[in-house]
């Protein structure tokens, strides 16, 4: 799952959510500095992120690209399930997913001073991109992609990703579907744990 999947997996929460979100840049036990809210948030990232990399399903998406890609297949996964999340978003959330995504933005601004330093570098671009809203379509994924690409210096190959997104567009949606409904599932049953509710 990419950011936006980990954002509305965590419920109506903006601390929560906000560590949902910066988790893949927090190490160790590093996240036991930040406040309650965001220690969760946290947690549920890396429990979002064993669940998925363990899934059958997941893992039968990524077999689909593995040859092209090898260990850049699962990070395309986790974008193309952001793609189906956004497309259809409004059977998902009530808010429309402009709102939702201007929203976070804004509790990320305002909490500015907790992002751990890697966020904050590149929070200015994230914003003025809209790189959440890009998910929606094809071509905005494509420049999300391409982007990527361009930091690994074209050895990912990222920037083709599209091309396999769209041979496989149904099979991929299915998938997506299926597995995200397990996801939520699994999550319910999570956040009643010791270890999500801080009793550790």
């Amino acid at each position: 799952m990419n950011f936006l999947a980990h954002i509305f997996l965590s419920e109506n929460d903006t601390l929560l959510k906000i560590g949902n979100f910066v988790a893949d840049s927090i190490r160790g036990k590093d996240y036991l500095n930040y406040p309650p809210r965001v220690q969760q948030g946290v947690i549920l990232h890396r429990e979002i992120d064993t669940y998925t990399d363990a899934h059958p399903i997941w893992r039968a998406s990524k077999k689909l690209i593995v040859p092209q890609y090898n260990h850049y297949a699962a990070v395309l996964i986790d974008m193309y399930y952001d793609h189906y999340l956004a497309k259809n978003w409004d059977d998902y959330c009530d808010i429309p997913l402009e709102e939702y995504t201007q929203t976070f933005y804004t509790s990320l601004e305002d909490n500015f001073d907790i992002l751990p330093p890697r966020v904050q570098l590149f929070l200015h671009i994230m914003l003025k991109e809209d790189w959440l809203m890009k998910y929606r379509s094809i071509e905005g994924l494509k420049y999300i992609l391409t982007q990527m690409d361009r930091r690994s210096k074209g050895t990912s190959k990222m920037a083709l990703g599209t091309t396999e997104l769209l041979e496989h567009y149904k099979v991929f949606e299915t998938h997506f579907t299926a597995f995200f409904k397990e996801l939520q599932d699994h999550l319910v049953l999570f956040k009643q744990t010791d270890r999500y509710l801080l009793k550790l």
